[in-house]
């Protein structure tokens, strides 16, 4: 009997490993750590497939508050963030529903009744099994096989990933594209589509129903004209246009080693988002978004109308160079400034058969024109187009189609028709208006070259005298004096080079739409922070605001304010030398990761804000005379070594400007969620519009939320005010204060109680940067109580969704970090 047990046992012990083996097999499937589904075998509501990498989740899921079940695809890092659902129109009642492959070899939904909500036809083959790949593509293929017979990527939803593609197959007429969802509880599709516009020139475009809302200007061979901001993350995420007999597509690839990405249209108005993964924060950062501003609503100022983002107080419309506006013959167009009839034009053109006296008119940086009905031919260089539009009478403009190779371009894109949706940007293409002589006739205004020659010529003689008698005073020889008195020196080019070492890449530590930084060191050791102005900003404003950014900053001298040691004004380059930060913006510390919050602790903060404050304070009235920002926001606070905070941006977009030097001809600025209202809604600009830019700062540092332009962190404030919790607000991921930190917590009441005074609608109602370092430095000191108007707010919230400049200063500031 001993021997028979213990063959018994023998067996068993075998038979018992299998079996374990199968449950755990069994069990491994239906858990979803799997990524492949074989013929035969089905995936029911509870169970997933995941993707090699772990990247990617297929199984059932239900959007937002419904309770109706879709099998979709979503991001494993967040399984909110949905990017391809099956059966978008056919939801499923409950949580019957299974996939399965039928006998057909198709892949098809049931619900829990055997009905069909969605499937998948591909040729019939044998061994066929589903891969969910690392991309994201749900696969069909056939054994081992890297031809798939159908996949996720060709019936794509409302987001685009890296390897999908938007466009249309020129043999079938097939289309890829993307479709909005109805409603963040309802995946259907929904009113706006993002599609590859191959009439003319490729361009993206969303359509809202059969109406064009958005369009990104033509692809130029390097990006989408309209959008160049797209190209500082180039090398992390590549576009690519393909055009070959069988299709005309556009998509993109991730660079190996690059965060999750994705390209999402929302279904609230149409907006397209690049949004990036940020594994520290746990969050999707959002790298670009369209529309941004009002000047990208398609056509918003009419035929040759010419639209311009900083020109709020104009109401952004203007006409390109030899039109005049059409005025309305309706009275209310006329009150809203409707430009929708555009613009036409002052002199009629002179060309009969073949015989002209006009000529063309550049329109610097521009996104071009909607090219739907113009002509292109990208075999010939610029100037034989010029030649062809200019012996073609119906030809109104011109403008290179190709800017891979540098200088003015290649190719040929010729419009006949009127000029729609165009609109100035940074870094833009130049296009080459047709116009009459007459708009070229020297003499027929003020004779200004006369005059000005000789006035120029004895001030150039003036200026060397004066260059020469300075610089024997000074002696400046190439070294940055620690403690400059009130003159900004000026140094060579040759030695910037030299301290970054040319402008290497490797110093380069950040750059924007105007200008490029980077680090420098001086012979002593000293570090700098070098601001290149780019060559594409050196319009005849941008040198002007170059000169009266050294005339300001020469003048200022204050602990809290970024000093400017030095400038160069050699050639074709203007160059800004500042103090170097080492840790960068205030943004990083109250926005960031829970780790770099952490290392602003409260009291931190509170010296951040009276620092701040102190400076602002200086600024209206302490350097002398009254110099406003008009940009505070915590991305233009640097914070040196021993954390204490430098205003910085003096930038040549966002000057400060001296109040007798504010006029009609200053550029208007909007950070939205920072801009004062009065100042958003017509660009009304005073010293109490910096002070209601710093109560937003002070309400972000302390609650570690974001304003926006929807203002929802003032609604939270202004809501928790009056409902007597204001110590709600205060940053949740910050280590609680203790009940003995009484002293602490009421300090940071009274903190957030000046910041709701400093925000307050009525400029008038505000208090002077003076009275907040006081109220700021006291603890006794009496303090109003602040006053809420929720009408006027509203208004203000209603104006910045209709278009204030939601992404223009995250595409063109640079922090001197």
């Amino acid at each position: 009997m001993t021997a028979t047990r213990q063959l018994l046992v023998h067996l068993l012990l075998p038979l018992l490993l299998i079996c374990f083996l199968l449950l755990s097999i069994q069990t491994s499937a239906a858990g979803g750590f799997t990524d492949k589904l074989e013929w035969g075998q089905n995936l029911t509501d509870g169970q997933t497939l995941v993707s090699p990498g772990g990247s990617y989740t297929l199984g059932f899921f239900s959007p937002g508050a419904s309770t109706k079940r879709y099998l979709g695809i979503w991001f494993s890092v967040s399984n909110t963030t949905v990017y391809w659902v099956a059966n978008r129109d056919q939801p499923l009642p409950d949580k019957s529903g299974m996939l399965v492959f039928n006998d057909v070899d198709s892949l098809v939904l049931l619900d829990g009744s055997g009905r069909t909500a969605w499937s998948s036809n591909f040729p019939a083959a044998s061994a066929a099994a589903v891969w969910l790949l690392e991309s994201g593509n749900l696969v069909v293929r056939n054994g081992s096989s890297d031809i798939s017979l159908w996949q996720s990527f060709d019936e794509p939803s409302d987001t685009l990933l890296p390897g999908m593609k938007l466009g249309k197959n020129l043999w079938t007429g097939g289309e890829w594209q993307l479709t909005a969802w109805s409603s963040p509880d309802d995946p259907s599709p929904g009113n706006y589509r993002r599609t590859l516009e191959t009439a003319g020139l490729p361009e993206l475009v969303v359509w809202q129903r059969g109406v064009k809302k958005y369009r990104t200007g033509p692809w130029n061979g390097r990006y989408f004209s309209g959008v160049p901001e797209v190209s500082w993350y180039a090398n992390k995420y590549t576009l690519w246009v393909t055009k070959s007999p069988s299709e005309m597509t556009y998509g993109y690839t991730a660079a190996p080693g690059t965060s999750l990405t994705r390209v999402v249209l929302n279904y609230t108005a149409g907006g397209v988002e690049r949004l990036v993964w940020d594994a520290g924060t746990g969050e999707w950062v959002s790298y670009f978004k369209g529309p941004r501003d009002p000047c990208d609503a398609y056509a918003s100022c009419g035929p040759f109308g010419l639209c311009d983002a900083g020109a709020a107080s104009s109401g952004f419309c203007g006409c390109v160079e030899g039109f005049s506006s059409v005025v309305s013959a309706s009275p209310s167009a006329q009150e809203v400034r409707d430009s929708a009839d555009g613009c036409r034009r002052n002199a009629a053109l002179d060309c009969d058969g073949g015989k002209t006296t006009d000529d063309f008119k550049v329109v610097p940086g521009v996104k071009l024109p909607d090219t739907q009905n113009a002509s292109v031919d990208m075999g010939v260089e610029l100037e034989e187009c010029r030649e062809r539009c200019f012996a073609d009478c119906s030809c109104l403009a011109y403008a290179a189609a190709d800017i891979r190779g540098g200088g003015d371009g290649t190719g040929c894109v010729i419009w006949k028709d009127a000029i729609l949706d165009l609109r100035f940007v940074d870094g833009g293409q130049n296009l080459y208006l047709r116009l009459s002589k007459s708009e070229f006739d020297d003499s027929k205004g003020f004779p200004t070259l006369l005059v000005a020659t000789p006035i120029a010529s004895a001030f150039t003689i003036l200026l060397v005298l004066f260059v020469v008698w300075w610089r024997r005073k000074r002696r400046v020889v190439g070294v940055i004096p620690h403690n400059p008195a009130m003159a900004v020196p000026s140094i060579s080019l040759a030695i910037i080079k030299d301290i970054t070492i040319n402008f290497s890449d490797g110093n380069m530590i950040g750059q924007g739409g105007f200008s490029v930084v980077y680090k420098g060191k001086l012979p002593g050791g000293r570090t700098v922070a070098v601001k290149r102005l780019k060559q594409s900003a050196l319009t005849t404003k941008g040198k002007t605001d170059f000169v009266r950014e050294v005339e300001v900053m020469a003048g200022l001298r204050h602990g809290s304010l970024v000093r400017l040691l030095a400038y160069c004004n050699e050639g074709k380059e203007r160059i800004l030398i500042y103090e170097y930060m080492q840790n960068k913006s205030l943004n990083a510390y109250i926005f960031g990761a829970a780790k770099l919050r952490a290392s602003l602790n409260w009291e931190k903060r509170l010296k951040l804000l009276h620092g701040i404050a102190h400076g602002i304070a200086y600024l209206h009235g302490g350097s002398g005379e009254s110099v406003i920002h008009r940009d505070l926001k915590p991305g233009n606070i640097l914070l040196d070594d021993e954390w204490n905070p430098k205003i910085a941006d003096f930038g040549t977009a966002k000057l400060f400007a001296a109040i007798d030097q504010a006029g009609p001809d200053q550029t208007i600025v909007i950070s939205p969620g920072y801009a004062a209202p009065e100042y958003a809604r017509g660009g009304e600009m005073t010293l109490k519009c910096d002070v209601y830019s710093f109560g937003i700062i002070l309400l972000e540092t302390l609650s570690g939320e974001r304003n926006g332009a929807l203002h929802r962190l003032l609604s939270h404030a202004w809501g928790l005010w009056e409902e007597n919790r204001i110590v709600e607000l205060l940053d949740t991921t910050m280590v609680p204060l203790p009940e003995s930190e009484t002293e602490l917590l009421s300090e940071l009441k009274r903190c957030i109680q000046i910041g709701l005074l400093c925000v307050q609608e009525t400029p008038g109602d505000r208090p002077a940067m003076s009275a907040v370092v006081s109220m700021l430095m006291s603890t006794t000191s009496h303090i109003d109580w602040p006053r809420r108007q929720v009408d006027s707010r509203e208004a203000v919230d209603s104006n910045s969704s209709r278009g204030l400049r939601t992404d223009l200063l995250s595409s063109t500031t640079t922090d001197l970090t």
